[in-house]
Formats: structure tokens, sequence, C-alpha cells
């Protein structure tokens, strides 16, 4: 960093989530039971739904959240929303397809003139759109951001349940009701005076999947990848399909080589980083499919013990995982000032990865 560029500090974190926490025997009402084996290898005990699940019905909405989630942020960091000169935010389950879900948010905020950006991506977009926000302030081009994960995936899941026999429902189609979560963390980012010391050091992206089939993907919905009338008469209007066998074997090989390039970005041995956060990083199963490609790397070894998540509280939650789980590592006191923190997000959709180093300066 040179002195001509600002230091950019996380000022404070925000979350939210809707309703009250949805149980795994709720959701074996709706869709049936898992075999317990494959249940224990999700790691999800709870998640929360902005859909009531009897009816389908909308309870809450992804702007709503978003919003919620950065006002806690704010009221934490000190700042008034009248200060935020720039909103970045990233989903891939907005409220419409146009306009961006950012302007909502600014609008939300009272902001009538706003810089507004929107990252369409699920687990990588949060620190993608962190990274686009950085670049901002570190230039001096803008001085406050908000930058928020914000899914809403609950909607998705509805024709797969609602109104139909819960025995049956096929194995495969109950899988992503167990898995899938909504939610909102957002973060207040501010910039320092050149020369500081501190803040983000460093970000690596990349889209390493050229060649190879997305590992998840969502259909429908209103794309425009095939004719309306064929999307609407297919079976579910809008169907999330995961590729299980593909993400166990090349998402090994993505967290290694995103993990490699995060620390070489922010400067930093993989040795001093004090907190990983790194959704399902914890999940046994993940080790052992990284033992398996021959993933299990030093720096891996060296971070994963260190490592924060709270996937079996939330749930998968796409873009809203890495916000969450720092908001929950901040208010539990997993992270203290000073702390070096590295953000690593990993996404099967075209197998992406995010990552940043920062020094938690909130």
């Amino acid at each position: 960093m040179t002195d001509l560029l600002r230091p950019v500090h996380l000022a404070g974190t925000g979350a939210a989530l809707p309703g009250e926490p949805i149980g795994n025997a709720a959701v074996e009402a709706l869709v049936g039971p898992l075999p317990p084996e494959i249940l224990d290898g999700l790691q999800v005990r709870t998640r929360h739904w902005i859909i009531d699940p009897a009816t389908g019905e909308h309870r809450d909405s992804n702007s709503g959240l978003a919003h919620r989630a950065v006002c806690q942020a704010l009221e934490r960091a000190g700042v008034d929303a009248a200060d935020v000169d720039l909103v970045v935010t990233a989903t891939a389950s907005p409220d419409y397809l146009l306009p961006p879900m950012a302007t909502f948010l600014a609008d939300r905020l009272g902001l009538r003139e706003c810089a507004t950006l929107e990252v369409r991506s699920g687990c990588a977009g949060f620190v993608e759109a962190l990274d686009v926000a950085r670049l901002y302030l570190e230039r001096g081009l803008k001085r406050t951001a908000v930058v928020v994960g914000s899914e809403t995936i609950s909607p998705l899941l509805v024709p797969l349940f609602v109104g139909k026999d819960p025995q049956r429902i096929r194995m495969r189609d109950r899988m992503n009701p167990y898995n899938f979560g909504d939610g909102a963390g957002a973060v207040v980012l501010t910039a320092g005076q050149p020369g500081e010391a501190g803040g983000i050091s460093g970000s690596a992206l990349a889209c390493v999947g050229g060649g190879r089939a997305p590992g998840m993907q969502l259909f429908g919905a209103g794309g425009t990848h095939a004719p309306l009338h064929q999307q609407l008469a297919a079976k579910l209007p809008q169907e999330l399909r995961v590729d299980l066998v593909e993400s166990g074997k090349h998402t090994p090989h993505v967290i290694a080589e995103g993990l490699r390039a995060t620390l070489a970005a922010g400067g930093v041995a993989a040795e001093a980083v004090d907190l990983c956060v790194l959704p399902e990083g914890n999940a046994g199963y993940l080790t052992g499919e990284l033992a398996a490609a021959g993933a299990l790397t030093p720096e891996w070894l060296a971070v994963q013990p260190k490592i924060f998540e709270n996937l079996a509280l939330v749930g998968a939650t796409g873009s809203a995982a890495v916000p969450l789980a720092l908001d929950h590592a901040w208010v539990t006191g997993a992270v203290a000032r000073d702390d070096v923190v590295a953000l690593l997000a990993i996404e099967t959709s075209k197998w992406k990865y995010g990552g940043t180093v920062l020094k938690w300066t909130a």
C-alpha cells in the first residue's frame, strides 16, 4: 500500500435472521426424513426462512433483511446512515430482477443520492462486494460504505413441499430444505488517513471453473436462458440444482488454491492468522474431501484450528454466510481488536473463490 492510498477499516457488523429458528424435526414434517448419516453430514441443526412453511407465504423480504442488518451494523459502528455514500450488495435471490436490490436498500436507509452496486453471486458474493467497496474507499473516491450479503432461498423451496405428501417427496429433493436458510449480514467500512496502519491488506478473487460445468445452478426464476413459456411449463417454476458429487471432487482444490492466493494477497503467513472465517470449514465431510483429494496443504493445516463458521445454526446462506459468521464471531467474542482475520468463501456455482485479509478494527 502506498502513502496515497487510504487504509480501509471495518467499523461494525450486523446480522438479520427472519423468524424463529426452524429445527430438523419441523423440516422432517414438511419433506420427510433423511438418513441419519446424511443429516449428520449436512451438520445443519436449525435454519431461518422468510416463508411460512405451512403456506409458502412470505413474511419478510431480501431487502428487508438487508436493511435490518445494515441498521444494526451502523448503530454498532456509531455511524449515521446519512454519512453512507456507497452501498454494495451481494445476492443470488433479489426481490426483483430489476431494479437492483442495492437501490431499494439505499432508499430504505433514507439516502436520496448514493452510489449503489450489486454483485449477483452466491457464497463468494459478499467477499467480492467487500473488495469492490474497498477499492472505492482506498482511493478516496468514497468515505463510508455498507456492504451486505443477503439471501432468501426459502421461496425456491416452497414448490417442493407445500401441498404435497412428505413421504412421496424424492430423497434428492429433501436435501435442499434441510440445507438452506435465509439471512443477511452487513459490515460498515470507513476510510482512514493515508499512512495509517491496519485495515484490509489484500484480497484474492477468481473463477476457476473454465471448461467445467456448474456445481450449483438456479433454473427458471425469470432468467432469459430459455423462452418464458418453456420455463412456465416446467415441473418446477424455479429449481436449485446442486451437484453433490462434483462438489466433493472439485471443492477441495478450489479451497486450497483460494487459501493460498488469499494469504499471498494479504501478505501474511497462515500461522499469523488469528481467525479464518470459512463457511462449512468445520464440517467433517470437508476435511475428508480434502484428504481424499490430497489437498491437506501446509496452509490448510495451519489455519484449520482457527476456522470459524455457524453453519449448524443458520444453514447454508449463500452470500450471507461470511458476514453472518463474521458477526457471530464478534458477538460471541471469538475475534478481538487487532486480530488478523482471513475471510474465504468458496462458490460451486461456477467454481469461484473470494478471500480477504484484514486487521480487526471494530
